[in-house]
């Protein structure tokens, strides 16, 4: 048997290197957003929204991240032009009335190449019944396109940022293909536009021992809330693309646990620079006990609404 393929140090090595560990995609319907579900969510004034999310079927986005699993999901092709409209009305229509919207795209809201601009006027026009918008882009996509946008809503635009990881070296493997500086550049521009702008952290992004996890998420969140970010989101690392199986195995990558996301959490609300959220999706793989994890994601789910910390769950079975 062959030996296993290192992991490369060029970008387009690494590229082919992801793509090739992958599995099959997901059967998706381009006239159909992959998911849609409302949720509640506390906004930056403080108060309790209820959300619109549409996770909507498009074109996979053109960079390779190794810990990317949203292509699943993805169409090799782009989306025919009002296919993007046409999902959202769908969402819409069956969904409770919101205040607030969110439409991510698994790639960029200002790639042209996966949001035609032909759609702009008529996303907009959707976007005008919501107080608030959230888009997400790819931190060098970030520019006057959304100001346009903005502009053509007439709503209070929110940009989601991936910035994974403050660790330098860590950032630059994952195969993102931005700089510390790139990011601050996006959020310097959305500061100086008005854009809000929100970032997304890795919890236990691959290439950061596991003895400096926690130290470097501390970092990170501080890093995110000091360059302008009015809100964190918290996304546990999870293995099931391929890649992070082989750096796994070559002592690259470990899961988080629970405890890891916990601890995050509470950290980010201690700061009180803004809002932090632990993403609670699937969040049962990361537990090691099945007796306390009910009472830990209801603790998780309360503290994302009330950005108050809580005493910690203890349970005489895991002692975790």
């Amino acid at each position: 048997m062959p030996a296993a393929v290192p992991y490369p140090s060029a970008a387009a090595d690494r590229a082919r290197w992801i793509v090739n560990l992958r599995g099959p995609r997901n059967s998706v319907d381009p006239t159909r957003p992959y998911a849609f579900f409302s949720e509640q969510e506390r906004t930056p004034s403080g108060q309790l929204a209820q959300v619109a999310t549409i996770l909507l079927t498009n074109r996979e986005c053109p960079w390779r991240c190794v810990m990317c699993d949203l292509w699943r999901n993805t169409t090799t092709q782009p989306v025919p032009p009002g296919a993007i409209s046409q999902q959202i009305s769908y969402a819409l229509d069956r969904l409770p009335k919101c205040s607030v919207l969110k439409l991510y795209n698994s790639g960029s809201f200002f790639d042209s190449g996966a949001i035609l601009k032909s759609e702009w006027a008529s996303i907009a026009k959707t976007c005008s019944n919501f107080e608030r918008v959230i888009v997400e882009c790819h931190p060098r996509l970030v520019g006057h396109p959304a100001i346009h946008f903005a502009r053509l809503s007439e709503t209070k635009l929110e940009i989601a940022l991936g910035l994974e990881t403050a660790h330098p070296v860590a950032l630059e493997k994952i195969n993102k293909r931005i700089s510390l500086f790139d990011y601050q550049d996006a959020v310097e521009f959305c500061k100086k536009s008005c854009i809000d702008l929100r970032t997304f952290l890795l919890v236990h992004p691959p290439f950061i021992p596991r003895e400096h996890q926690a130290d470097w998420l501390k970092e990170s969140i501080s890093y995110a809330f000091n360059c302008g970010s009015h809100v964190v989101s918290l996304i546990p690392a999870r293995g099931g693309n391929g890649a992070l199986e082989r750096l796994a195995q070559d002592g690259e990558f470990e899961e988080p646990s629970l405890r890891d996301l916990e601890q995050g959490l509470r950290y980010g609300i201690l700061l009180k620079s803004g809002n932090v959220f632990a993403d609670t999706w699937d969040l049962k793989r990361f537990s090691r006990c099945d007796r306390c994890f009910p009472a830990r994601l209801e603790r998780i789910q309360r503290m994302n609404l009330s950005q108050s910390d809580e005493p910690e769950i203890q349970c005489s079975a895991c002692r975790d």
